[in-house]
């Protein structure tokens, strides 16, 4: 193929996702390919390089797929403005908090656990377990 122009495995390996990523983005709507080829090969070119690139950076950032719909819901390429992604940044920036505020409590619970597990007997029975068994 020519520099630019990409099968469905050869875009998967450019941007090193399995090709079933890029079916599902597909399907949901995110990429479209751009053609077919004579052998009905969907084509894609380095548009839809960038796109998947900009998916899976917002996504590593915490953006879900809805999120990303709206960023790219543009038909004229612009990039949104700042009044339309603040509140999905506010949202993402809530979501963090409160998974931080889970983890820390996940930590507090962990450390409990291991202070319990310090002044047990070594062979005996693990307390951490059997509590978690009745629960």
């Amino acid at each position: 193929m020519k520099e630019g122009v990409y099968t469905i495995s050869q875009l998967a390996t450019a941007v090193d996702v399995p090709t079933t990523t890029l079916r599902y983005y597909e399907r949901v709507r995110l990429l479209e390919a751009e053609d077919r080829s004579a052998g009905n090969y969907r084509i894609y070119t380095d548009a839809s390089l960038a796109k998947v690139k900009f998916i899976r950076s917002a996504q590593g950032i915490g953006f879900s797929l809805d999120d990303i719909k709206t960023l790219l819901a543009a038909e004229d390429g612009q990039i949104p403005r700042c009044c339309d992604v603040q509140p999905l940044i506010e949202d993402r920036l809530s979501d963090v908090e409160q998974r931080l505020c889970d983890l820390q409590e996940v930590k507090r619970v962990l450390q409990a656990a291991l202070r319990k597990c310090e002044r047990s007997k070594p062979m005996a029975p693990c307390k951490v377990i059997e509590s978690l068994r009745r629960s």
